[in-house]
């Protein structure tokens, strides 16, 4: 087989890795939401549980990525591409470890929940997913329009973090026995926040992939 064609196919083979991360990571924030919504402690559990997968996965494509540097010594896009895969591989992990946090955060609250889940945070939740999944189609698709749209839905996930945030505070007055729930929720809050945070450094790994220079697109 032409050195090239090897090349591209270990080149397919770990963006391949880098989807099914993506994917998996996909299903547990949706698993996270639907297991805080409806106080499912057994899924809750089955996430924390399953988190195991992302590690590997991220552990893979690290092994696919050094194998491809050290023998097939890429230059330019190409090697732009294979650290742009392990820099994002990084952050897709990053974010299953939130939807683990988000469970973690349903056990504690317990199966008699006080307080409603705002909707703001379920916006939260959804403008998350449609970052990660948008983010990781610009990577595939070299698209940088796509990664500018992600940064700015990040804007948006800003400004609904601080409205659950106020709504959560505004709870709290005069209800001491709602503050370990209140508190809880309050970290959901910030675990989406963050988890679209990691959403944006992909984007950014694809500007860095198409440009060959780095930009900050949280500013």
């Amino acid at each position: 087989m032409p050195i090239r064609e090897k090349f591209e196919q270990d080149l397919k083979k770990l963006q391949d890795k880098l989807i099914e991360l993506g994917s998996f990571t996909n299903e547990a924030l949706i698993r996270s939401l639907e297991a805080l919504e409806s106080q499912n402690i057994e899924l809750a559990l089955e996430i924390m549980e399953d988190d195991t997968k992302a590690n590997l996965l991220e552990e893979e494509i690290n092994d696919i990525a050094i194998w491809l540097i050290a023998k097939q010594q890429p230059v330019a896009i190409d090697l732009r591409r294979i650290v742009a895969a392990i820099k994002i591989a990084n952050e897709v992990e990053r974010i299953a470890d939130f939807a683990v946090n988000i469970a973690k955060s349903t056990i504690r609250i317990g199966k008699d929940p006080q307080v409603e889940l705002l909707d703001s945070i379920r916006s939260m939740h959804k403008f998350t997913l449609d970052m990660l999944n948008q983010s990781l189609d610009a990577f595939m698709e070299d698209d940088i329009d796509k990664a500018v749209k992600v940064a700015d839905m990040d804007d948006k996930v800003d400004e609904l973090y601080g409205e659950s945030i106020k709504e959560l505070l505004g709870l709290n007055k005069g209800n001491v026995e709602m503050l370990p729930e209140i508190s809880q929720l309050s970290f959901v809050c910030r675990y989406l926040e963050r988890a679209a945070d990691h959403c944006t450094n992909i984007a950014e790994n694809v500007y860095y992939l198409v440009k060959g220079r780095r930009y900050d697109l949280n500013t």
